[in-house]
């Protein structure tokens, strides 16, 4: 009995989590994998608007590397149309914000 008592004895010997403390655990973890947003540096920017502009124009083919909290997600497609005024533009049919653009990944 002694043992439990000494260092932290006590709680290395309960066996038994409060469903809340569960949870807090789970948030915690869940906090400690987010990701954050990154700033682009001008070069950076210069580098996405020619892309987007080059693929809107020709018609080619682009990735891009957009911020999710999670996750890094990665569109590849065709832009369609770029909506200035709601910051967004459209990838295969499909709307994505501006803001989220990480940067682009060459298709070379």
């Amino acid at each position: 009995m002694r043992k439990k008592l000494e260092g932290n004895g006590l709680w290395e010997s309960s066996r038994m989590m409060l469903p809340e403390h569960k949870v807090a655990i789970n948030e915690h973890e869940k906090t400690l994998r987010q990701r954050q947003r990154v700033e682009l540096d001008e070069q950076e920017l210069e580098n996405i608007v020619r892309s987007v502009t080059e693929s809107l124009q020709q018609r080619q083919q682009i990735t891009l590397r957009l911020f999710h909290p999670i996750e890094e997600l990665t569109v590849i497609g065709i832009v369609d149309r770029i909506d200035q005024l709601r910051g967004r533009l459209m990838v295969d049919g499909e709307w994505f914000p501006i803001q989220d653009i990480e940067g682009t990944i060459s298709n070379e």
